[in-house]
């Protein structure tokens, strides 16, 4: 099935293979998710998945209305786009045996916020001279532009700034175990976000 399931990122462990390794893994809960609504091309001009994730947050009275009217618990909505529709149906509990261990999965998150970051640690720049009559400007990220042509800073030009907190994804990591009963899945290496935190799991575009 190539929709997705919305989890919560439980922090990493490790699990040991046959041969004795040890392999880093994150520990993903994706308990509680419910088709809440089904898109179609003859309704909304594309195939999608609506899956609600149970949450104890305040909604909108209109989304509060939506639940009420779909006959399932309140929760926040993630849209999958499928074609994989037929088979579906509203209030359906999604559960971790969708995934097929082994596989590849995309891990989408929200990074964890550093604040106000320079240069260096932000883009990786290299530092000015520690000697040669530098002073003060060790740290920093040294011209931004040319003078009188275009006598501007380009969009985009990487400076200072917030770092962090923000939208990633990490593709294909291979899904190394899945806790059925207790809607657990087990996905190699690291996601992004902090525990706790909100993940979208789907299917690898690109599949080894």
């Amino acid at each position: 099935m190539s929709i997705g399931l919305v989890g919560k990122k439980s922090g990493m462990s490790r699990l040991f293979q046959e041969d004795g390794t040890s392999v880093p893994v994150t520990v993903i809960s994706v308990a509680a998710n419910f088709v809440a609504d089904i898109k179609t091309h003859e309704k909304h001009g594309y195939s999608a998945i609506v899956v609600s994730k149970n949450t104890s947050k305040n909604l909108t009275k209109s989304s509060t209305e939506f639940f009420k009217k779909q006959n399932i618990s309140n929760g926040e909505l993630f849209e999958f786009r499928t074609e994989e529709t037929d088979e579906i149906k509203i209030g359906h509990h999604l559960t971790a045996d969708i995934f097929e261990v082994g596989k590849m999965v995309d891990v989408t998150g929200t990074s964890k916020g550093k604040g106000y970051a320079g240069v260096i640690k932000r883009h990786n720049f290299a530092m000015q001279d520690a000697t040669h009559g530098n002073s003060l400007a060790h740290r920093a990220h040294g011209s931004i532009g040319q003078c009188q042509t275009p006598g501007r800073v380009w969009k985009g030009k990487k400076m200072s700034g917030h770092m962090g907190h923000e939208t990633k994804t990490i593709q294909s990591l291979e899904l190394m175990g899945a806790d059925v009963q207790n809607n657990l899945l087990y996905v190699k290496g690291a996601v992004p976000g902090f525990n706790g935190s909100t993940l979208k799991i789907t299917p690898a575009v690109k599949q080894r």
